[in-house]
């Protein structure tokens, strides 16, 4: 099984830039897809970005595409979210995902989860 810890939270200035990590823990990392969705507040999970074993594909949410890119390092399984142009309203607790399917977009997917890294935007 896989086993996520999330780090790379904290507190910025809208228009300002975080990057978050996903370290993975586990055997055969390139063969999940890997994701990052986001909880603010009393909401459920957003998905926010996802990327497949070997990165040949991402999928973004339409509310961050343009200023967020996930990416992956294999060797050193690992995955990152660089965010930049951040708003007020990406305020949330970002949680890291695996998967054995493809980048899927939904949580329900998803059977492993990191406990998460709060990001906190504000203006």
């Amino acid at each position: 099984q896989v086993q996520l810890v999330e780090s790379g939270g904290g507190l910025v200035q809208a228009g300002g830039s975080l990057r978050l990590s996903c370290a993975a823990s586990g055997r055969a990392f390139s063969t999940y897809a890997m994701a990052w969705f986001r909880r603010a507040p009393g909401k459920e999970r957003d998905f926010v970005a996802a990327i497949s074993g070997n990165g040949g594909i991402t999928n973004y949410a339409d509310g961050v595409q343009g200023r967020f890119t996930i990416s992956r390092d294999n060797a050193r399984n690992t995955v990152s979210l660089q965010m930049n142009s951040l708003k007020p309203e990406d305020t949330a607790v970002y949680l890291c995902a695996a998967t054995g399917g493809l980048a899927p977009t939904t949580y329900i997917k998803y059977a492993y989860w990191g406990q998460g890294t709060q990001v906190t935007v504000s203006s």
